[in-house]
Formats: structure tokens, sequence, C-alpha cells
């Protein structure tokens, strides 16, 4: 079955009215994505980190061009019928211009949603000035309303990843994205159940993104803290990059191969490529 772009945003944008937070995990190629699909989740996202990872580069210093997440997006769209919304980073530039191109350029590769962030890509001021980056935030919404669908715009408030843990300043970013028209608003990077509770409470009846991490909260958690979503950014990608570097000190340092007897079979990771 194939489902048209209009009808995936849609479908994807009535998820966030829904009585549950949904989890949207974040394949880094078609394979994965296809995976996923097939398991059955709702809606994929991708992840800036784990394409990173896939061309040996590191993520968060503008490392991948516009024109390979470009082609990462047709690859994961075109993988699968499922609504897929774009880690588009910082939009790609400084200006407001250049984030609305992104924006406009992502909904014609097939995504149905995606984020921009308020990362610089320099670690000398690694945060945009709160106008600037408001500014940032209101050339993409103009952008995803001049679109023929309901373009998903999640906004996003770095500070946390950047080592600067200033709520205060997080949830006031945050407001003035959901001000500018965002539909979803996420801070990556939140430590605890207290600060998910704050930043949800401030700024209800919008939708929060909530990305899982290693501190054992649950899903449950995490909708009972306030997460309308939750995703789970580049772990999916480290943990399968962990299980083949356990795999490799296995050869290296013992010789031996006992990994192979645990590894899904080659007909079995076959069985989810099937339509490629």
């Amino acid at each position: 079955m194939t489902i048209n772009q209009e009808e995936k945003a849609r479908k994807f944008r009535a998820l966030h009215g829904g009585p549950q937070a949904f989890i949207i995990p974040n394949p880094w190629d078609a394979g994965t994505a296809r995976i996923l699909a097939a398991m059955g989740f709702p809606a994929l996202a991708t992840t800036s980190a784990g394409l990173a990872f896939s061309l040996g580069r590191r993520d968060g210093e503008g490392l991948v061009t516009r024109e390979e997440v470009l082609s990462h997006i047709r690859a994961v769209v075109g993988a699968c019928d499922l609504p897929v919304s774009g880690d588009l980073e910082n939009g790609f530039g400084d200006a407001p211009e250049t984030v609305a191109e992104t924006i406009r350029l992502a909904a014609t590769a097939g995504l149905i949603g995606g984020s921009i962030e308020d990362a610089t890509c320099d670690n000398r001021r690694p945060i945009y000035e709160h106008a600037h980056a408001v500014e940032r935030i209101a050339a993409a919404v103009e952008a995803a309303r001049s679109l023929p669908f309901p373009f998903t715009l999640t906004a996003r408030a770095e500070n946390f990843l950047h080592d600067v843990y200033d709520l205060d300043d997080t949830i006031r970013r945050l407001a003035a994205f959901a001000a500018a028209g965002a539909d979803v608003l996420f801070a990556p990077g939140l430590r605890n159940l207290e600060e998910i509770r704050a930043v949800c409470a401030a700024l209800a009846p919008k939708p929060v993104n909530v990305l899982a991490g290693a501190n054992g909260l649950s899903a449950a958690d995490l909708q009972a803290a306030g997460a309308c979503r939750i995703s789970v950014g580049s772990a999916l990608s480290r943990a399968a990059l962990s299980g083949f570097m356990t795999a490799v000190m296995e050869i290296k340092e013992r010789g031996t191969f006992s990994f192979i007897r645990t590894a899904k079979t080659f007909a079995e990771v076959s069985d989810f490529m099937r339509g490629a």
C-alpha cells in the first residue's frame, strides 16, 4: 500500500493529539527504516548523528551537507510507507532565509515534518542569540505553512546538549518558538523527570517531544511527566555500533566468533528487506 504525502502528514499530525504518548524511533538508513516499519511503529524520524556516523563523520560540527541529508531523507522515505520527520539540524545556515529553503527542500524530498534547532555548529557561540533563534523558527514556520499539506514543524532548544543547564532560558526559548508558530517543542538532554515536567507544564497544551535517555525512565514515566512524543535520537545507531564493536573486539582479542550464534540469521534480516 502506498500512502501519499498529504495522508502521511495528516496521520502524523493526528498522532500528536492522541490520548497516549507515541514512540518515534530513529533509523539511520533505508534498511533500519524497513525494519522499524515492519515492527509496527506509527512514524519515524531521522537522526543527524546516526547519519553522520554512517558516513564516518562527527555530528554537530556541520560536516554533513544539506544535499547529503536530502539524499538520506529520500532513501528513508522511499523505504517505507510511514510518515517520516527529519532532523534538519540548524537548517544548514544562519540566515532565516536558508532555514526556510531547507524546509521547502525537505518537503520536496518527502518529509511530512522536521526539526530546526538553535545550535550554531560553532563552539565559540554554540547557541544562537534569542531574537535570532526566534526569527529563524518564524521563517521555518512560514515556509511550512506555504506547503500544500500540514507539515509538522518541531523547534528545538539545544542548551542542555551544550552544557548550558539553564532551564528557565530553555523554557523561555521554547515558549517563544511556540508563539512563532512551531507545532512541537523539544529540548533534548533534559536530565530528569522534574525538568521534563517543568518544560511540559510550561508549554501546555503544545505537544512536547522528549528524548529517551540512559536514566532508566520508561515511556510510561515520560508520558506521565507530560511528553506527547518520545524519540531515541542516535541511541539505536549507537546500540548497533556497540554490538559491532563488541563482535570485532572478540575477533581481534580472542580469535573467536561466538557472536555469530546470537546474531540474526541472514534469512531473518533479509526478510525485513522485502520490496527493496
